[in-house]
């Protein structure tokens, strides 16, 4: 079963490439999500990289945590569940795609 985990403290040019070169180290990447501010499109120097399976997800923790790149010491754990927050400007939602978020599958 894909484990998620969080993978904070990115430099805001390091690609989707160089998290995938990383974290293969590991084991197999089935998803890798960089969050990217709604209005502006730039980084927001964290995202999340699945792994196929608990052990490999352990062993990217474990290897990565601390390590450095793009001259930044990584932090990396399991994700946490997203929590729910109440809809912002003012209960109004928004359908429209944004670019918040962007993925790649491997």
């Amino acid at each position: 079963m894909a484990k998620k985990l969080y993978v904070g403290n990115l430099s805001y040019d390091t690609t989707r490439e160089q998290i995938h070169t990383l974290f293969s180290q590991a084991g197999k990447v089935a998803e890798i999500t960089l969050i990217t501010d709604r209005d502006s499109g730039r980084p927001k120097g964290f995202g999340f990289v699945e792994m196929e399976t608990e052990a490999e997800a352990q062993e990217a923790i474990k290897r990565f945590n601390g390590q450095m790149l793009d001259s930044r010491a990584l932090t990396v754990n399991e994700a946490r569940p997203r929590e729910e927050r109440p809809g912002g400007f003012g209960g109004s939602q928004r359908r429209d795609s944004r670019p918040g978020v962007r993925r790649s599958r491997f």
